[in-house]
């Protein structure tokens, strides 16, 4: 359950999407989303290094 709240927050702070509409995601494509969020911020950390 904690990995949920984690996945809802993470999407919902870097897309701004409401809480309904990342939950009609199944639990793949919220990872993927994750997933691509995730991989953004790691190139942009780098490039600001």
């Amino acid at each position: 359950m904690k990995r949920l709240f984690e996945e809802v927050a993470y999407l919902a702070y870097h897309f701004h999407w409401p809480y309904d509409q990342i939950m009609a995601l199944d639990h793949r494509e919220r990872q993927q989303w994750t997933a691509e969020v995730a991989k953004i911020n790691q190139r942009f950390n780098e490039q600001q290094a």
